[in-house]
């Protein structure tokens, strides 16, 4: 009742903030005027708002009608606003007084604002309190009083967590004290924080407790605290071993880093594991040497953790150990430091790969040639001397770099080795690094003509791969290059370039394909017409667009297959020219039938208007006997019997063309303003009886009856 009476109280205050004076208060407006409301018989709702306002504005003298409200169950909240607000000390003996004078609920409420202001007259009344048989209240009393401190209320707080209380009570006690040692280090007293800490550590208390006064204590201590940090570390408790990690983060003080490191030595390859990754999150440089050596040797995990700190933190200086785990047997260490080196920043490290590719060989060569690809290291000569190595795998990766680096000028070499590969099996290599370099070039119809120079004297197969290169980057002079290729005489050409163009990726495709379409006598033309239809029916354009290409696919089409697929590109855009079409379309005898079904459809979305009975009409059928029983309009009880003008509009059709789209304006006004109406028709079809409902303002179409 309570919840149900407050939810009221803000309704009202909404709606009465939205009628009261729409400019915020003013610095110089007076602020009796808001005493006077508090005084008044104003309306609680008035009342919050005023409360709100005081936070703002208010002073001493808005204390004594503010502390009225305390002990109200709907306001004590607004008034508590103001009061934990106002600067002057008569808010805090109010707030006191209150103690005497509420309980429960709003009890618990007047003691969370005096722990807000943090009064320090309060620590009697708080500490009678903590005897209260109400749990909320203790509770909230002992965490109040450790917001405020001081000598009392440690000596309180430490007697309460010792005593025979309940566990409640002792467990905010214990909060109360830990917030008085974080009060203590904030102040730099750090030996009684540590205290307090060890203290609640030492006490039987809930987990949560324990685990906070550990964080606390570890941290208070600085270095000193690596000892009880590694504790955690070492603990079976998977709660105390996540506090150990947490401060392993956090910790600071100098000599903590090199605590740390030598930490790893005392704990098992699993809790190394992710104190190396807590170390990386600290970002200490100072800890390169040792995960480096970590990195080098031992359990796989954790020279993985290692790596990947070095991947974090790292600089050159980690380059050559790097290098060394990236050849490693291990496939997942080999791996993680590959990716680390990647991943390294810096533009020396950049440097110190190219310096060393010049010097190295075997497996290290290719680790460095797969980084220059992987960095986009502009290191393209080098990259030239590998693609003539004496062993596949380091030409094949000089190839795959050569694809993530090289410029529009070094395009060349990548087509030399597609049209005249030295060994066959560079082939597919050099195809797939020149892919990747022409997909991601700047100037893609450049690009595009540097493949077409080289088409000219390529091998039949190398230019079916060219092409398939000239696909993926797309453009114009790509598109007319394989269009050309569509239209030459060599059969294994028109397949390919067919196929890449009915999977091309925008709609300027269009015309080659339906042209291609229109040729009697080429090979594919049924697949471009379908690449043509793929465009007409998936890809963004505009209507108008959209209608002519389906208009010249549907005249190009001499099998009903791909008329069909024009019946759909009609369905799912539909317009008045697509109904066209498909009245067109159904002149065709085999189709006429999907034509009227399609044709229904797009009715249905138009909406029926005299020009879409008319095209209707047009298909052909059979004219119907249309009978409206009944038509009724409204919402609710707010009905309106519109048979008559439904009768009158009603044609030998299903469509029901009114005289306006909106069935307000057709059926003579409103019968439910500010309502979702509907449309309820009892009607007969060739004698068959039917009935449909109508959302306002949807097109009429009739179903046929079963």
């Amino acid at each position: 009742m309570f919840r149900m009476r407050l939810a009221l109280i803000c309704f009202a205050m909404l709606a009465t903030s939205l009628s009261i004076a729409p400019m915020p208060l003013h610095a110089d407006e007076a602020e009796q005027p808001l005493i006077d409301i508090l005084a008044s018989d104003a309306p609680k709702a008035e009342k919050a708002i005023t409360c709100k306002k005081l936070a703002v504005w208010g002073s001493g003298a808005a204390v004594p009608e503010l502390s009225k409200l305390l002990a109200d169950p709907e306001l004590t909240s607004w008034a508590r606003i103001a009061l934990e607000a106002i600067t002057d000390t008569s808010a805090d003996a109010a707030l006191i007084d209150a103690l005497e004078t509420t309980e429960g609920r709003t009890l618990v409420g007047v003691i969370n604002s005096i722990g807000v202001r943090k009064s320090p007259d309060a620590v009697d009344g708080l500490t009678q309190q903590l005897a209260n048989d109400d749990e909320g209240v203790a509770t909230s009393a002992a965490v109040a009083l450790g917001k405020i401190g001081g000598e009392q209320v440690v000596t309180t707080l430490r007697k309460t967590i010792e005593d025979e209380n309940t566990a409640a009570l002792r467990s905010a006690a214990a909060e109360g004290l830990i917030l008085c040692a974080e009060a203590a280090v904030a102040d730099g007293d750090a030996e009684n924080a540590i205290e307090l800490y060890d203290a609640i550590r030492q006490a039987d208390l809930p987990k949560p407790r324990i685990v906070e006064a550990t964080r606390g204590a570890i941290l208070a201590r600085h270095a000193d605290g690596l000892e009880l940090l590694i504790e955690q570390l070492q603990s079976d408790d998977r709660v105390m071993l996540g506090i150990g990690l947490t401060t392993a983060r956090e910790l600071s003080g100098e000599g903590v880093t090199a605590g740390l490191v030598e930490a790893l030595d005392q704990v098992d390859a699993y809790r190394k594991e992710l104190l190396i990754l807590a170390m990386a999150d600290r970002g200490d440089a100072s800890v390169l040497p040792a995960m480096t050596q970590v990195a080098a040797e031992g359990e796989a995990n954790v020279r993985v953790a290692a790596i990947r700190a070095l991947q974090s933190i790292g600089d050159v200086t980690c380059v050559n150990g790097l290098l060394q785990s990236a050849t490693d047997e291990d496939s997942e260490v080999a791996t993680a430091a590959k990716t680390a080196l990647a991943k390294l920043a810096g533009r020396d490290v950049d440097d110190e790969i190219v310096v060393r590719l010049d010097q190295a060989d075997g497996a290290a060569r290719r680790v460095l040639i797969d980084l220059v690809g992987m960095r986009r290291i502009a290191a393209v000569p080098a990259l030239l001397k590998a693609v003539d190595a004496s062993d596949a795998a380091t030409r094949e990766a000089a190839l795959t770099a050569l694809g993530q680096v090289a410029e529009l000028d070094d395009l060349s070499v990548l087509i030399d080795r597609v049209n005249h590969p030295k060994n066959a099996s560079d082939a597919e290599p050099a195809q797939s690094a020149l892919r990747a370099a022409c997909v991601r070039m700047g100037d893609r119809e450049a690009c595009a003509a540097k493949l077409g120079e080289a088409m000219n004297d390529a091998s039949l197969d190398t230019k079916g791969s060219l092409l398939e290169v000239l696909a993926a980057m797309g453009g114009t002079k790509a598109l007319d290059l394989v269009g050309n290729a569509a239209n030459s005489d060599n059969a294994q050409l028109q397949d390919i370039a067919t196929r890449l163009l009915g999977e091309w990726m925008t709609i300027d495709a269009g015309p080659v394909l339906i042209e291609l379409a229109k040729q009697p006598n080429h090979p594919y033309r049924i697949r471009a017409l379908r690449g043509h239809l793929r465009l007409v029916r998936q890809f963004l354009m505009e209507d108008s667009q959209r209608v002519a290409m389906a208009r010249e696919a549907f005249e190009a089409a001499d099998r009903d297959a791909e008329k069909e697929l024009v019946l759909e590109a009609v369905q799912r855009y539909p317009n008045l020219e697509m109904l066209q079409l498909a009245v067109q379309i159904g002149e065709t005898p085999s189709l006429k039938d999907k034509a009227a079904n399609t044709a229904m459809m797009v009715a249905r979305k138009l909406g029926g208007s005299d020009e879409v009975v008319s095209l209707l009409k047009q298909l052909g059928k059979e004219p119907m006997k249309v009978q409206i029983v009944e038509a009724i309009y409204g919402a609710g009880d707010q009905q309106k019997d519109v048979t008559k003008i439904l009768q009158k509009a009603a044609g030998d059709f299903t469509v029901i063309a009114l005289p306006s789209e909106s069935y307000n304006k057709a059926f003579g006004g409103d019968p439910a303003p500010g309502l979702k109406k509907l449309l309820q028709v009892q009607y007969k079809i060739n004698d068959k009886e039917g009935d449909a409902v109508f959302q306002e303002n949807s097109a009429i179409v009739l179903p046929l009856p079963e």
